[in-house]
């Protein structure tokens, strides 16, 4: 059996991350989306909410794609999760030459803690380039329509969490 693993922090997951999750779902038996317990980045949702966002959006892409796709929280080394759950690759989403040169110091890394763990980058659709959790955050935040960026569900989400309307 073929196993991925997508992390991230998907704080929250935006329509980018599920069209690389789609897409990565075509490579792999099981898909594990990798949910980055990472206290530094101050995430604005609980792990538990993250988790339930990912379940609910990653459910319909596994009934379509016929790919076991699972969420699973870590807070340890990514080549150590990777190990965990059992991962012959590590998928990463790429928008911009910037992402290129973090991932391509980060493969380095983890090709030297691991080597039997390949790495395989998926580059962003050009629609989705410019999406990131962050701006989609700061865009609901000073009350823009984020609509175009996640799905109906996390955008209802995002507006509750920031305790906003529309």
């Amino acid at each position: 059996m073929r196993v991925g693993l997508y992390p991230g922090t998907f704080d929250p997951i935006t329509i980018g991350h599920i069209d690389i999750i789609r897409r990565a779902s075509a490579l792999v038996d099981k898909l594990v989306i990798g949910v980055a317990i990472n206290r530094d980045k101050g995430p604005l949702f609980p792990l538990e909410e993250r988790v339930a966002m990912i379940e609910a959006e990653c459910a319909k892409l596994s009934e379509e794609t016929g790919t076991e796709i699972i969420a699973h929280p870590f807070e340890n080394l990514l080549i150590d999760c990777a190990r965990d759950v059992g991962a012959q690759i590590i998928v990463r989403g790429l928008r911009a030459v910037a992402d290129f040169e973090y991932e391509f110091q980060m493969v380095g890394m983890n090709r030297a803690l691991d080597s039997s763990i390949e790495t395989v980058f998926l580059m962003a659709e050009a629609r989705h380039q410019a999406i990131a959790s962050k701006l989609v955050k700061e865009i609901a935040r000073l009350d823009g329509d984020v609509s175009k960026f996640v799905t109906p569900l996390v955008k209802d989400k995002l507006m509750e969490r920031l305790g906003k309307t529309g």
